[in-house]
Protein backbone atom coordinates (compact mmCIF):
# COMPACT_ATOMS: atom_id res chain seq x y z
CA UNK A 1 0.00 0.00 0.00
CA UNK A 2 3.00 2.52 1.08
CA UNK A 3 4.82 1.84 -2.44
CA UNK A 4 1.26 2.10 -4.17
CA UNK A 5 0.70 5.49 -2.40
CA UNK A 6 4.20 6.80 -2.91
CA UNK A 7 3.56 5.89 -6.97
CA UNK A 8 0.40 7.57 -6.81
CA UNK A 9 2.07 10.60 -4.91
CA UNK A 10 4.58 10.50 -8.20
CA UNK A 11 2.33 10.63 -10.64
CA UNK A 12 0.59 13.29 -9.53
CA UNK A 13 3.97 15.34 -8.90
CA UNK A 14 4.50 14.69 -12.85
CA UNK A 15 1.08 15.54 -13.82
CA UNK A 16 1.33 18.99 -12.49
CA UNK A 17 4.84 19.21 -14.00
CA UNK A 18 3.77 18.35 -16.98
CA UNK A 19 0.97 20.80 -17.42
CA UNK A 20 2.86 23.33 -16.04
CA UNK A 21 5.25 22.86 -18.80
CA UNK A 22 2.76 22.43 -21.75
CA UNK A 23 1.06 25.63 -20.32
CA UNK A 24 4.82 27.69 -20.38
CA UNK A 25 5.23 26.14 -23.76
CA UNK A 26 2.14 27.27 -24.82
CA UNK A 27 2.38 31.00 -23.17
CA UNK A 28 6.14 31.05 -25.01
CA UNK A 29 4.46 30.04 -28.51
CA UNK A 30 1.68 33.03 -28.10
CA UNK A 31 3.80 35.30 -26.89
CA UNK A 32 6.31 34.83 -30.04
CA UNK A 33 2.96 36.17 -32.07
CA UNK A 34 3.62 39.76 -33.26
CA UNK A 35 -0.27 40.78 -34.26
CA UNK A 36 -0.22 41.14 -38.54
CA UNK A 37 -1.06 44.56 -39.89
CA UNK A 38 0.18 47.73 -41.42
CA UNK A 39 1.85 49.48 -38.26
CA UNK A 40 0.36 52.58 -39.07
CA UNK A 41 -1.44 53.12 -35.45
CA UNK A 42 0.24 51.18 -32.96
CA UNK A 43 -1.47 51.02 -29.40
CA UNK A 44 1.22 50.09 -26.73
CA UNK A 45 -0.04 49.88 -22.68
CA UNK A 46 -1.50 47.88 -20.02
CA UNK A 47 -4.83 46.50 -19.50
CA UNK A 48 -6.53 49.51 -19.60
CA UNK A 49 -5.55 50.49 -23.43
CA UNK A 50 -6.08 46.64 -23.97
CA UNK A 51 -9.51 46.54 -22.90
CA UNK A 52 -9.65 43.81 -20.35
CA UNK A 53 -13.14 42.45 -19.38
CA UNK A 54 -14.62 44.56 -22.58
CA UNK A 55 -15.74 41.42 -24.56
CA UNK A 56 -14.68 39.33 -27.48
CA UNK A 57 -10.54 39.01 -27.69
CA UNK A 58 -9.13 40.24 -31.31
CA UNK A 59 -7.70 37.56 -33.41
CA UNK A 60 -4.73 36.20 -32.41
CA UNK A 61 -4.36 37.94 -29.38
CA UNK A 62 -2.50 35.96 -26.41
CA UNK A 63 -4.92 34.96 -24.47
CA UNK A 64 -2.46 36.51 -21.18
CA UNK A 65 -2.89 40.34 -23.00
CA UNK A 66 -6.83 39.61 -23.54
CA UNK A 67 -6.69 42.30 -25.86
CA UNK A 68 -10.10 43.09 -27.15
CA UNK A 69 -12.16 44.09 -30.10
CA UNK A 70 -13.96 47.12 -27.97
CA UNK A 71 -11.29 48.35 -26.23
CA UNK A 72 -10.00 52.04 -27.39
CA UNK A 73 -7.78 51.41 -29.64
CA UNK A 74 -9.83 49.43 -31.68
CA UNK A 75 -12.77 52.27 -31.38
CA UNK A 76 -10.11 54.89 -32.47
CA UNK A 77 -8.66 52.76 -35.69
CA UNK A 78 -12.18 52.77 -36.84
CA UNK A 79 -13.23 56.05 -35.59
CA UNK A 80 -9.78 57.33 -38.01
CA UNK A 81 -10.03 54.83 -40.52
CA UNK A 82 -6.43 53.60 -39.57
CA UNK A 83 -4.84 50.34 -39.69
CA UNK A 84 -3.88 49.27 -36.22
CA UNK A 85 -1.46 46.62 -34.74
CA UNK A 86 -2.18 46.63 -31.29
CA UNK A 87 0.69 45.98 -28.89
CA UNK A 88 -1.07 46.42 -25.65
CA UNK A 89 -1.09 43.79 -23.17
CA UNK A 90 -2.55 42.98 -19.75
CA UNK A 91 -0.14 42.89 -16.54
CA UNK A 92 2.45 45.33 -18.79
CA UNK A 93 4.51 48.02 -16.48
CA UNK A 94 6.21 50.62 -18.44
CA UNK A 95 9.17 48.99 -18.92
CA UNK A 96 7.22 46.40 -21.20
CA UNK A 97 6.84 48.79 -24.07
CA UNK A 98 10.31 49.61 -24.33
CA UNK A 99 12.61 46.52 -23.20
CA UNK A 100 9.85 43.28 -23.32
CA UNK A 101 10.13 40.95 -21.10
CA UNK A 102 6.69 40.33 -20.21
CA UNK A 103 5.22 36.50 -20.87
CA UNK A 104 8.06 36.05 -22.78
CA UNK A 105 7.25 39.26 -25.12
CA UNK A 106 9.63 41.64 -27.05
CA UNK A 107 8.99 45.17 -26.81
CA UNK A 108 5.77 46.56 -27.36
CA UNK A 109 7.32 49.42 -30.08
CA UNK A 110 8.90 46.38 -31.98
CA UNK A 111 6.22 47.14 -34.99
CA UNK A 112 7.04 51.27 -34.63
CA UNK A 113 8.69 51.85 -37.51
CA UNK A 114 9.18 55.48 -39.95
CA UNK A 115 5.64 54.52 -41.56
CA UNK A 116 3.81 54.79 -38.18
CA UNK A 117 1.44 57.89 -37.74
CA UNK A 118 0.26 57.46 -34.59
CA UNK A 119 1.31 55.59 -31.72
CA UNK A 120 -1.10 55.50 -28.32
CA UNK A 121 0.37 54.72 -24.69
CA UNK A 122 -1.12 54.21 -21.56
CA UNK A 123 0.28 52.86 -18.45
CA UNK A 124 1.49 53.18 -15.20
CA UNK A 125 -1.41 51.44 -12.96
CA UNK A 126 0.58 48.26 -12.45
CA UNK A 127 4.20 50.31 -11.95
CA UNK A 128 3.09 51.90 -8.69
CA UNK A 129 0.17 49.19 -7.93
CA UNK A 130 -2.78 51.37 -8.24
CA UNK A 131 -5.51 49.30 -9.59
CA UNK A 132 -3.68 45.99 -8.27
CA UNK A 133 -4.45 47.67 -4.79
CA UNK A 134 -7.37 48.27 -5.25
CA UNK A 135 -8.74 45.27 -6.25
CA UNK A 136 -7.10 43.42 -3.35
CA UNK A 137 -8.50 46.13 -1.16
CA UNK A 138 -11.77 44.97 -2.42
CA UNK A 139 -11.18 41.24 -2.39
CA UNK A 140 -10.41 40.74 1.22
CA UNK A 141 -13.59 41.68 2.13
CA UNK A 142 -15.26 38.73 -0.28
CA UNK A 143 -16.52 35.92 1.78
CA UNK A 144 -14.90 33.07 -0.22
CA UNK A 145 -11.33 31.08 -0.86
CA UNK A 146 -10.10 34.44 -3.05
CA UNK A 147 -11.19 36.96 0.30
CA UNK A 148 -9.64 34.85 3.19
CA UNK A 149 -6.69 33.89 1.22
CA UNK A 150 -5.91 37.92 0.43
CA UNK A 151 -6.78 38.55 4.39
CA UNK A 152 -4.07 35.47 5.73
CA UNK A 153 -1.39 37.02 2.89
CA UNK A 154 -1.75 40.32 2.00
CA UNK A 155 -0.34 43.26 4.58
CA UNK A 156 -2.38 45.84 3.00
CA UNK A 157 -1.84 48.87 0.10
CA UNK A 158 1.74 49.99 0.13
CA UNK A 159 2.53 53.60 1.62
CA UNK A 160 2.99 56.58 -1.14
CA UNK A 161 6.70 56.62 -0.42
CA UNK A 162 6.82 53.23 -1.86
CA UNK A 163 5.35 53.28 -5.51
CA UNK A 164 8.33 54.54 -7.35
CA UNK A 165 6.52 57.28 -9.72
CA UNK A 166 10.01 58.55 -10.48
CA UNK A 167 10.80 54.92 -11.88
CA UNK A 168 7.74 55.18 -14.43
CA UNK A 169 8.41 58.69 -15.17
CA UNK A 170 11.73 57.54 -17.24
CA UNK A 171 10.66 54.69 -18.42
CA UNK A 172 7.50 56.72 -19.99
CA UNK A 173 9.95 59.33 -20.86
CA UNK A 174 12.08 57.33 -22.52
CA UNK A 175 9.90 55.37 -24.32
CA UNK A 176 8.42 58.50 -25.89
CA UNK A 177 11.81 59.55 -26.78
CA UNK A 178 12.50 56.37 -28.52
CA UNK A 179 9.65 56.40 -30.21
CA UNK A 180 10.17 59.92 -31.86
CA UNK A 181 13.44 58.49 -33.44
CA UNK A 182 11.62 55.10 -34.61
CA UNK A 183 9.10 57.23 -36.04
CA UNK A 184 9.93 60.99 -37.02
CA UNK A 185 6.64 61.75 -38.75
CA UNK A 186 4.24 60.07 -35.57
CA UNK A 187 1.51 61.88 -33.60
CA UNK A 188 2.43 60.34 -30.31
CA UNK A 189 -0.80 60.48 -27.66
CA UNK A 190 -0.19 59.85 -23.97
CA UNK A 191 -3.44 58.98 -22.32
CA UNK A 192 -3.59 58.91 -18.72
CA UNK A 193 -5.57 56.89 -16.74
CA UNK A 194 -9.63 57.17 -16.49
CA UNK A 195 -10.74 58.36 -12.55
CA UNK A 196 -12.09 55.46 -10.89
CA UNK A 197 -12.90 57.16 -7.45
CA UNK A 198 -14.92 59.49 -6.59
CA UNK A 199 -13.80 62.89 -5.01
CA UNK A 200 -15.10 62.00 -1.59
CA UNK A 201 -16.51 59.22 0.18
CA UNK A 202 -17.01 55.80 -1.28
CA UNK A 203 -20.67 53.74 -2.70
CA UNK A 204 -21.84 50.23 -2.33
CA UNK A 205 -20.24 49.68 -5.92
CA UNK A 206 -16.37 50.13 -4.99
CA UNK A 207 -16.53 47.99 -1.51
CA UNK A 208 -13.92 50.18 -0.08
CA UNK A 209 -14.04 52.33 2.58
CA UNK A 210 -13.97 55.99 2.53
CA UNK A 211 -10.68 56.04 3.94
CA UNK A 212 -9.04 53.30 1.53
CA UNK A 213 -10.16 55.62 -1.01
CA UNK A 214 -9.38 58.86 0.22
CA UNK A 215 -5.57 57.18 0.25
CA UNK A 216 -5.92 55.51 -3.14
CA UNK A 217 -7.14 58.48 -4.81
CA UNK A 218 -3.80 59.64 -3.94
CA UNK A 219 -2.06 57.32 -5.63
CA UNK A 220 -4.68 57.77 -9.24
CA UNK A 221 -3.84 61.52 -9.05
CA UNK A 222 0.01 61.24 -8.14
CA UNK A 223 -0.09 58.69 -10.91
CA UNK A 224 -1.84 60.82 -13.60
CA UNK A 225 0.30 63.51 -12.41
CA UNK A 226 3.76 61.56 -12.85
CA UNK A 227 1.77 60.64 -16.80
CA UNK A 228 1.12 64.36 -17.89
CA UNK A 229 4.80 65.13 -16.42
CA UNK A 230 6.61 62.90 -18.82
CA UNK A 231 4.04 63.71 -21.93
CA UNK A 232 5.26 67.32 -21.68
CA UNK A 233 8.65 66.69 -21.31
CA UNK A 234 8.45 64.09 -24.16
CA UNK A 235 6.86 66.64 -26.60
CA UNK A 236 3.49 63.80 -26.86
CA UNK A 237 0.35 65.16 -27.17
CA UNK A 238 -1.61 64.54 -23.57
CA UNK A 239 -5.19 63.65 -23.55
CA UNK A 240 -6.45 63.25 -19.75
CA UNK A 241 -8.75 61.01 -19.13
CA UNK A 242 -8.34 61.57 -15.40
CA UNK A 243 -9.54 64.95 -15.71
CA UNK A 244 -12.19 64.43 -18.77
CA UNK A 245 -13.44 61.75 -16.46
CA UNK A 246 -13.72 63.44 -13.60
CA UNK A 247 -17.41 63.37 -13.62
CA UNK A 248 -17.91 59.65 -14.47
CA UNK A 249 -16.23 57.97 -11.67
CA UNK A 250 -17.01 54.33 -11.06
CA UNK A 251 -19.97 55.75 -7.89
CA UNK A 252 -21.41 57.96 -10.96
CA UNK A 253 -24.90 57.78 -12.31
CA UNK A 254 -22.64 57.07 -16.15
CA UNK A 255 -19.55 55.05 -15.24
CA UNK A 256 -16.22 55.34 -17.51
CA UNK A 257 -14.96 52.77 -14.94
CA UNK A 258 -15.96 49.89 -13.03
CA UNK A 259 -16.03 49.54 -9.33
CA UNK A 260 -15.73 46.02 -7.80
CA UNK A 261 -19.09 44.70 -8.21
CA UNK A 262 -17.34 41.17 -9.86
CA UNK A 263 -13.88 40.74 -8.91
CA UNK A 264 -14.00 38.49 -12.25
CA UNK A 265 -14.42 40.62 -14.55
CA UNK A 266 -11.76 43.25 -14.24
CA UNK A 267 -12.76 45.25 -11.81
CA UNK A 268 -11.50 48.80 -11.46
CA UNK A 269 -11.04 49.04 -15.59
CA UNK A 270 -12.73 51.26 -18.06
CA UNK A 271 -16.51 50.23 -19.12
CA UNK A 272 -17.41 49.96 -22.90
CA UNK A 273 -18.85 54.08 -22.48
CA UNK A 274 -15.52 54.52 -20.89
CA UNK A 275 -13.13 53.15 -23.93
CA UNK A 276 -15.68 54.93 -26.07
CA UNK A 277 -15.16 57.85 -24.19
CA UNK A 278 -11.32 57.86 -24.33
CA UNK A 279 -11.42 57.00 -28.43
CA UNK A 280 -13.74 59.80 -28.71
CA UNK A 281 -11.44 62.25 -26.53
CA UNK A 282 -8.15 61.10 -28.72
CA UNK A 283 -10.11 61.50 -31.62
CA UNK A 284 -10.93 64.89 -30.67
CA UNK A 285 -7.04 66.15 -30.21
CA UNK A 286 -5.88 64.62 -32.96
CA UNK A 287 -8.52 66.84 -35.08
CA UNK A 288 -6.70 70.06 -33.47
CA UNK A 289 -3.38 68.79 -34.32
CA UNK A 290 -5.21 67.96 -38.01
CA UNK A 291 -3.81 63.93 -38.20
Amino acid sequence: MKRLAKLGCLGLVAAVLLIAIGFTAFAWIQARRTPNGEPVYVALGSSFAAGAGLGPLQPGSPLLCARSARGYPEQLARIRGLPLVDMSCGGAVARHLLHGGQFFQGPQIRVIGPETRLVTITVGGNDVGYVGDLQMLAARRSNNLLGWLVRQLWNGPAKSDGRNFAQLGSELLATIRTIHLLAPDAKIVVVTYPAILPPGGTCPRLQLTPAEVDQMRGVGDQLAETTRVAAKQGGALLVDMHRLGAAHHACSTAPWTKGATDLLKAPFHPTLAGAKATADAISTALDHQQL
